[in-house]
C-alpha cells in the first residue's frame, strides 16, 4: 500500500539489526549481545534527538509540515516504550536468575 507524498516526509523507520550467521555462529556470545544492546540504544538517541531538532523547527516556525514533528514524536514515544519494555525483562529475568538455588 503506498501513500502519496509519504517519500517527501524523510521518514527513516526503525529497523532492527540483524545478526550476521557469522556473528551469530560465534560462541563467545556476550560481545555480540552487547553491541546489539549498544546498537538499540543509539538507535533510541539518534530517535530521540531527530524528534528533537524537529520540536524546536516546530516551536520557532522553521517547520513546513506539522506531520514530520508528528510522526517523529510518536516514533521516539514507541521506541523509547519498547526500549523500557525490554529492559524491565532482562531485569525480571535478572531477578528470576539470582532466586535459583545452587
Amino acid at each position: 500500500m503506498s501513500v502519496s507524498g509519504i517519500e517527501s516526509v524523510g521518514f527513516t523507520p526503525y529497523v532492527a539489526p540483524s545478526v550476521s550467521p557469522a556473528a551469530a555462529a560465534r560462541t563467545s556470545g556476550g560481545q555480540e549481545f552487547g553491541d546489539l544492546v549498544l546498537d538499540g540504544l543509539d538507535r533510541l538517541e539518534s530517535v530521540q534527538d531527530r524528534s528533537d531538532a524537529l520540536a524546536v523547527k516546530a516551536a520557532t516556525g522553521d517547520l513546513t509540515s506539522i506531520h514530520d514533528y508528528t510522526i517523529a514524536a510518536s516514533e521516539a514515544q514507541v521506541t523509547t516504550q519498547l526500549t523500557v519494555a525490554i529492559r524491565n525483562k532482562a531485569v525480571e529475568a535478572f531477578t528470576e536468575i539470582m532466586r535459583m538455588q545452587v
